[in-house]
Order: structure tokens, then C-alpha cells, then sequence
């Protein structure tokens, strides 16, 4: 009996040490492919595939996996496979939203994707609460993993986009100015 549980220890071990050495993900360089990936097909598979390599997910990397399935749905021609990838990235944003409910990177991208779809095909059901969670997260400055370019970008975004109340546009001009 001892025996098998120092082997599973060991095991254990040996398998918290691989993981450890296992590259992690660099967040403002797949930022930046994900905004290339916007009009490339090639760059939304290969970006894709490689954020499929990283077995210990967060809820950024689900975020941009799911941003980059919405994408996958722009690139493709079939409109069953336009539909399919989009389920699949409502799945994988609630599942990055689940684990870090609180990140406004994560809102933001399922933010936008939900609100540059179009509304009949029934997928902006969070824009609501997507917005007021990025807009309590700004006016606290919990900017969490997003830097001060994208949170700049987000709150351009929000005021463009036409998703806010006054009182809201008023506390994102506000929130943009000190960012400046």
C-alpha cells in the first residue's frame, strides 16, 4: 500500500515539474495576432491551434479561443459552419467568463463579438451585463490583465458602440480622460 502511494506522489511530482516548464502563454503578443487574425483566415487557424497546445487554460486564453472561434464564423463561407463556431464561442467565452468573472479583457471581447454579430441570430444576450461589469471594472481601475492601450481601446469601443446609457457615456469620458 505504501508502495502505491509513493509511486503516485513521484508521479505527481514528476507531473507538477513538466507542467511548470511548459512555456506560458505571452497575452499582449496574442493580442496582437488576434487583431491581425481579423482579416486572416490563416492567422485565426494557426493562433487558434497554438492557444489549443496550452493544457492549463485560463479564462484570457478561453476568451481569445473564443474570440478567435467568433472569427473562425467570419472566415467561414458554409453558413452551418458560420453558426457552429459561433455556439462553439458562446460556450467558450461562458467558460472563460466562469473562471474569472470579474476580468474586463474577457467582457470585452465577448462584448464586441455579441455586438458585431447580428442581433437575429440571437447571440446578445450578455451585452448588458457584459457592459456594466467593464464599466464597474474601469470606474474601480481593476484592469486586471488588460493594459492601459486596451482599456483605452475598450472604453472607445463602449462610447462608440451605442450600448450605453448618458450616465454611463458620462462615466466612461470621465474614465477616458484620466487615462490620457
Amino acid at each position: 500500500m505504501s508502495k502505491k502511494y509513493l509511486l503516485v506522489l513521484m508521479l505527481i511530482c514528476f507531473a507538477a515539474i513538466a507542467m511548470a516548464d511548459l512555456p506560458q502563454p505571452n497575452i499582449p503578443i496574442i493580442r496582437k495576432q488576434l487583431i491581425r487574425a481579423i482579416d486572416s483566415k490563416q492567422i485565426t487557424d494557426s493562433l487558434y491551434q497554438s492557444l489549443g497546445l496550452f493544457p492549463q487554460r485560463t479564462g484570457v486564453i478561453n476568451a481569445y479561443r473564443g474570440a478567435l472561434e467568433a472569427l473562425k464564423a467570419k472566415h467561414a463561407w458554409n453558413p452551418y459552419y458560420k453558426i457552429k463556431y459561433l455556439n462553439d464561442a458562446e460556450d467558450t467565452f461562458k467558460q472563460a467568463v466562469t473562471q474569472d468573472p470579474h476580468n474586463i479583457e474577457i467582457r470585452f471581447m465577448r462584448f464586441s463579438v455579441e455586438h458585431n454579430v447580428p442581433g437575429f441570430l440571437g447571440y446578445t444576450k450578455n451585452l448588458t451585463a457584459d457592459k456594466e461589469e467593464m464599466i464597474r471594472q474601469v470606474e474601480s481601475k481593476n484592469y486586471g490583465t488588460a493594459d492601459q492601450p486596451l482599456v483605452i481601446a475598450l472604453i472607445k469601443f463602449m462610447l462608440a458602440s451605442k450600448q450605453c446609457t448618458s450616465a454611463e457615456l458620462n462615466t466612461l469620458n470621465k474614465q477616458l480622460a484620466e487615462l490620457k
